[in-house]
């Protein structure tokens, strides 16, 4: 094949469509036209000449035959894989994969990952799902599935074969962050809901409200919570929990950092050039919540979830309780190439809080570092725990309770509250701390 004929394939595949709806992120990038792109350097040229001498030696000389769409895609997927670890071409079925991830339900076992070096990275399991049940954790690598080894796959190629449908079984190796010899982990594959937020009372008017993903219903779901919590009760304090959120839409970030902010920016993004650049601001409605709040960050906290962070953080609306985050501060656009069926996401800038930090490789430092405690499996953190007069049997209620037109918080704290607080020592600081936030924000320390 010539040199023209193959630049010409090359060129009607990488032609991109305007950003769907269901991308990453919104960020309009210029585009090379055909023209321009056929007007290559005389390098650029030698370096096309060099792809169509591979071509046709594998298309005559490999042991098996070929066929030109293997190879083309080969080629896509190799240029982006080799870019960064978020970077990737997607056949048909990874696109249709992509797309349900932020705006449906799939079937799978529910973890987000990420290539680091060659090897699979799970960047966190998804709370409740069958991975985290079975007790994969962020940090830990996955070395092959069903078998085959995954050295050589793309993220998105392993995400694909972990996939399958409700009921049947997947096994992986997994190299937990904390051992030298893998295990195989047999999980079964279960619907994976994109139910976002979990909210319950730790205590009467605490309210800890878990964001396990950012995906297009986020933001209202975390609106409804907050809503349904204040009917229940007043609202003290806010514990905000993005340990082992992977992130999501960009947009989502932004806007449930407006429901806690009520002016200024939020996040900035900027790329290769400055049409890419835009900045998220918040707006200034007065329907926000200006509970104390305590953000608790980990390892697992990625992408969406640290513009979150960084936001409330930067802006003094919230102490950052827990453990350095992932540090993944790129945003992707989503483009799918024209007639195909596939899409090509390309990192396409990078994203700042408001102070100017780019965290990417570098994450968030939280205000407080707690790591997390393993709880011992016979008493798992038990005396931690204290008991107070209404705790104690037949104990007399007081009087006044209820009548703001509230519940008296006897019946809105969760029933398993004691059961998380007693594991969970990052839950525990958070609480105390966010009780303590209105008396530590009132101080006056002397000049």
């Amino acid at each position: 094949m010539r040199l023209k004929t193959v630049t010409s394939i090359l060129l009607l595949l990488l032609l991109a469509l305007p950003v769907l709806p269901e991308g990453p992120a919104r960020v309009n990038a210029p585009f090379l036209s055909a023209g321009s792109a056929l007007a290559a350097s005389p390098g650029e040229q030698g370096q096309l000449k060099n792809f169509s001498t591979v071509y046709d030696m594998i298309k005559h000389l490999y042991v098996r035959e070929v066929t030109s769409e293997e190879l083309i895609s080969g080629a896509i997927r190799g240029m982006l894989q080799n870019l960064d670890p978020h970077s990737a071409y997607l056949d048909e079925k990874e696109y249709k994969e992509m797309r349900e991830t932020t705006a449906g339900e799939f079937s799978g076992v529910g973890i987000e990952i990420s290539t680091e070096n060659g090897q699979v990275m799970v960047i966190s399991p998804f709370e409740d799902m069958p991975a985290y049940k079975a007790g994969i954790l962020a940090g830990d690598l996955i070395l092959a599935v069903d078998g085959v080894p995954t050295q050589d796959l793309s993220a998105q190629e392993v995400v694909s074969k972990i996939r399958g449908p409700k009921g049947t079984e997947v096994e992986l190796m997994v190299l937990h962050k904390d051992s030298r010899v893998p295990a195989n982990i047999k999980i079964r594959r279960d619907d994976i809901p994109v139910f976002s937020v979990k909210a319950r009372f730790l205590e009467d008017g605490y309210l800890w409200v878990r964001l396990t993903r950012f995906s297009e219903r986020t933001t209202q779901e975390l609106s409804d919570a907050l809503k349904s919590a204040a009917k229940k009760t007043e609202i003290k304090g806010i514990v905000l929990d993005l340990r082992n959120n992977p992130g999501g839409l960009l947009e989502e970030a932004a806007s449930v950092s407006d429901l806690f902010l009520f002016d200024g920016l939020i996040v900035s993004v900027r790329g290769r050039s400055a049409n890419q650049d835009k900045e998220l601001k918040a707006s200034r409605s007065q329907n926000k919540n200006n509970s104390p709040m305590v953000v608790l960050v980990n390892s697992g906290s990625a992408s969406a979830a640290e513009i979150v962070a960084g936001a409330l953080q930067d802006r003094k609306r919230a102490v950052l309780l827990g453990e350095r985050t992932f540090g993944k501060g790129s945003v992707q656009q989503l483009m799918p190439i024209q007639g195909t069926g596939t899409a090509v996401k390309i990192t396409t800038a990078l994203y700042y809080t408001p102070s100017g930090r780019s965290i990417q490789a570098e994450g968030i430092q939280p205000d407080l570092y707690i790591p997390f405690e393993i709880p011992g499996k016979e008493d798992p953190a038990m005396p931690r725990l204290t008991v107070r007069e209404q705790d104690l049997s037949k104990h007399l209620e007081n009087s006044n309770a209820g009548k703001d037109g509230t519940d008296s918080g006897k019946n809105v704290v969760d029933p398993e509250a004691k059961d998380f607080l007693a594991r969970d020592n990052q839950l525990r600081v958070g609480l105390e701390l966010v009780k303590s936030l209105p008396a530590l924000q009132a101080m006056q320390l002397p000049k």
